[in-house]
């Protein structure tokens, strides 16, 4: 069973949420504010956050940020804020996803899980495959969701890891943005450029000794990104 968090000062929604995540046998922990959430977030093993933006005494985009410095489980933004510059920015401290409000519990809960499916270690399970892949200094092994470059370890984002290891294991070949994000997200790629370019660039940021003269992770101008084999 995954533990859920959810943030938001408006009470009413908390419990909702609650009562459609628990029909699908997750256990929830509730939170309404920044400062909450990190205190539920150090006290108890969480799974994935869904957190509001605008909140009392310390916003959800503060407190993605403070739990980004010692987590990388899966985070979704439920915001009013509904404007893209909005979306990119929680993208930008480290969501993996965006719902706005209002929105329709029943897609809230089919990303929730989505984005466990694609969470590292959900309890204690092991993920299925036990390959390890290379490319020059970067290793990624799949068994235990570790990377480094050039030995030393590097910390990425359920999302961030999917997007290099769908890269890395394909080596050479191009993908195009809608292609990542069909791929990744499981769903349309529908104004996906500016999502993508945002998980890319924060990989690039981990990963390459320059970013702005990538080594590992490439763009082929027009068509998409690739990592070339080595």
């Amino acid at each position: 069973m995954a533990n859920i968090l959810v943030c938001d000062d408006d009470r009413e929604i908390v419990d909702a949420i609650e009562i459609y995540l628990q029909q699908e046998n997750f256990q929830v922990f509730k939170a309404y504010d920044g400062i909450e959430a990190i205190e539920v977030l150090n006290n108890n093993e969480i799974h994935l956050l869904v957190i509001d933006v605008m909140m009392p005494r310390l916003d959800g985009i503060h407190a993605i940020m403070k739990i980004r410095e010692k987590s990388s489980i899966p985070i979704i933004v439920l915001s009013a804020k509904t404007e893209d510059p909005d979306k990119i920015l929680g993208l930008n401290v480290g969501a993996d996803d965006y719902i706005a409000k209002p929105f329709n519990p029943l897609e809230l809960v089919a990303r929730v899980k989505s984005q466990l499916r694609r969470y590292t270690k959900l309890g204690n399970m092991p993920e299925e495959s036990s390959e390890i892949y290379s490319v020059g200094g970067l290793i990624m092994n799949d068994e235990t969701k570790e990377v480094t470059v050039d030995e030393e370890p590097v910390k990425l984002t359920p999302i961030e890891y999917n997007i290099l290891l769908l890269l890395v294991k394909n080596q050479g070949r191009v993908f195009s943005i809608d292609q990542i994000y069909e791929k990744i997200w499981n769903e349309q790629a529908i104004g996906a450029d500016n999502t993508v370019a945002v998980h890319i660039r924060h990989i690039r940021e981990k990963i390459e000794i320059n970013p702005r003269e990538p080594r590992y992770l490439k763009v082929v101008w027009g068509v998409g990104y690739k990592v070339d084999k080595m």
